[in-house]
């Protein structure tokens, strides 16, 4: 496993995106266990992805225009969605309030904005082949190799965002001024994303 591989990994997983801003979304409106939930479920979505390019179906995306489109303008429905859906989250007021939100409700959430996210198939298209030798016998090996510690990191490090928005929870739920405006970033910021993906 090469230095440069770690290092680009590190720098991909730890920009933030829409997993990042999920799970700290997660972390701060409902704690230290849905934002770990919500960086598992980040990490899952990356799975078609990753089949997608070691089987070849990234070729798709990469050359029909139609395909591409297809899947961008669903994620940025998806994410106007979910800018929606946090400004309507009035749950979160209070820490005795809050109630624990379904594990299965946040990865399928988790999931799908990765899932629907065009661009990390295309990123793996033009990432993995740089660090897989042509001439390797076990191409395919490597490949799933690399994919599996690209993942590990990316729970690693959304689970820790996650856990530090979680750990400001007190603070910030005690302010509902404060809780209002962090929804309206949030879903801001969702509506921005989507944005940025429609655009490209």
């Amino acid at each position: 496993m090469s230095i440069a591989f770690l290092v680009t990994t590190l720098i991909a997983v730890a920009t933030p995106g829409t997993g990042v801003l999920y799970t700290l979304a997660a972390g701060l409106t409902h704690g230290r266990r849905a934002s770990v939930i919500a960086a598992f479920g980040c990490t899952l979505g990356i799975i078609p992805h990753m089949v997608a390019t070691i089987t070849g179906l990234a070729a798709l995306l990469h050359t029909s225009a139609v395909a591409f489109e297809i899947v961008k303008y669903l994620g940025v429905a998806y994410l106007i969605y979910m800018a929606w859906n946090t400004l309507r989250d009035k749950d979160a007021l209070t820490i005795s309030q809050a109630p624990a939100q379904s594990a299965t409700k946040i990865v399928v959430s988790a999931v799908l904005l990765n899932l629907l996210n065009p661009k990390l198939t295309i990123f793996f298209v033009a990432f993995l082949p740089q660090f897989v030798s042509a001439n390797d016998p076990a191409q395919l090996w490597r490949m799933l190799e690399l994919s599996a510690v690209f993942m590990l990191l990316t729970f690693v490090v959304f689970a820790l965002y996650g856990i530090f928005a979680a750990s400001m929870r007190t603070h910030v739920i005690s302010r509902p001024r404060v809780m209002a405006w962090l929804r309206r970033f949030f879903a801001g910021s969702f509506v921005a994303l989507g944005a940025k993906l429609a655009l490209q």
